[in-house]
Formats: C-alpha cells, sequence, structure tokens
C-alpha cells in the first residue's frame, strides 16, 4: 500500500492508493479519479439576477452558495463555499411599506454616534448595501464569514468586468418569479384569457 495526500485548498484528503489501482483513488470506499476530485472541490461561480427580487430571497440563496451547504463535502471547519455574483442590485423589490418602515441602525461607539437611516435612503446612496446587509447577517457568526463575503461579488446594473464574466458557470434561478406588466403581454394572450363578464350590446359606461 502507497500513502499519498491530496490537498485543495483548506481541504485535505488522505488516500490510500494500491499499487494495483492505476489512475483511481480510494476515499472512505468510493473510487474518484482526479479529475472528479477536482470537481467536487473546485469553486463555481454562480449569477443571480436580483431584479424585483426580494433582498430576504436573495440573502436565503446566496448564502447556501457561499458557505457551501450544497456540496457532500461541506464540513463546518472546511471553506469550501462557491463565488457568487449578484447584479441589478440596483432594481430589488420590498413587499408593503418595507422602504419607508425598514430601518438600518448603526453606532460608531462615540457619544452621539448612533445614527439611523430608513431603507430607502440607504438604498439611494448605496444601491448595493441592501443586499449586502442580508447576506451578511444569513451567514454564520463565526470566523468565516469575512472570507465568504470576499466571494460575494455585487453590482447595481448589469455592468459586470469581463474578468468576472469569464469565470461564470450557471445562472441561478429567480427565487420569484417576476411579474409582466401589462404592454409585454401579446394580443393572442389578451384574447386567450378567460372573461369573467361581457357587458351586453346596449351597455353604457
Amino acid at each position: 500500500m502507497k500513502e499519498q495526500e491530496f490537498s485543495f485548498g483548506c481541504v485535505g484528503l488522505r488516500c490510500l492508493l494500491a499499487q494495483s489501482c492505476s489512475g483511481c483513488n480510494s476515499f472512505f470506499g468510493l473510487v474518484l479519479v482526479p479529475d472528479e476530485q477536482w470537481a467536487t472541490f473546485a469553486r463555481v461561480w454562480y449569477l443571480l439576477d436580483g431584479k424585483m427580487q426580494p433582498p430576504g430571497k436573495l440573502a436565503a440563496m446566496a448564502s447556501i452558495k457561499l458557505q457551501g451547504l450544497h456540496k457532500p463535502v461541506y464540513h463546518q471547519l472546511s471553506d469550501c463555499g462557491d463565488h457568487v455574483v449578484i447584479m441589478n442590485t440596483r432594481h430589488i423589490a420590498f413587499s408593503g411599506n418595507k422602504w419607508e418602515q425598514k430601518v438600518y441602525s448603526s453606532h460608531t461607539g462615540y457619544p452621539g454616534g448612533f445614527k439611523q437611516v430608513t431603507a430607502a435612503q440607504l438604498h439611494q446612496k448605496d444601491p448595493v448595501a441592501i443586499v449586502k446587509l442580508a447576506i451578511y447577517g444569513m451567514l454564520p457568526k463565526n470566523l468565516h464569514r469575512r472570507t465568504m463575503m470576499q466571494r460575494l461579488h455585487l453590482f447595481p446594473d448589469e455592468d459586470i468586468p469581463e474578468d468576472i464574466l469569464k469565470n461564470l458557470v450557471e445562472e441561478l434561478p429567480q427565487p420569484r418569479k417576476v411579474p409582466r406588466r401589462l404592454d409585454e403581454y401579446t394580443q393572442e394572450e389578451v384574447e386567450a384569457f378567460p372573461r369573467v363578464w361581457s357587458p351586453p350590446e346596449d351597455y353604457r359606461l
């Protein structure tokens, strides 16, 4: 038996390779070729469109990818999360009157340093701040949180740098279906829509 150690980032694997097994590694009874190992531990870049989406829904989906909870090799002590790119954070949506009711607080630690701003004021000042704070609050409160936030890339519009676009692998579906405007429906769809009530011929408005 020949002992060999493979290290992928912060995750280390110790496998026992048999002399008779060429090109495959055994790990807890599973046979993994090197390509499958790299695919398992590699960091994937995901794209998420935040247009007309609630910040809480975006944060719930992004936090899973940043932590690596969707991977079978996930462990609390291992940093195996992926990169998440969120665009159109300027066009997020709140339900009800949360733009004026939701308040964000901060304190500098000095006397008179307590400040409060509404969601509308904060969003006007920084279009990515609300989504960033929502995701930061959903990540586990440990030393890995700052490292996970470094893999989060927020953009207020659809203008994404070319070097990041080259790394994107998959676009995640939006957590909430965006309703279409009336002018976005075709004439065939309007005519095919069932009529609840048809006015008589002599009806006057």
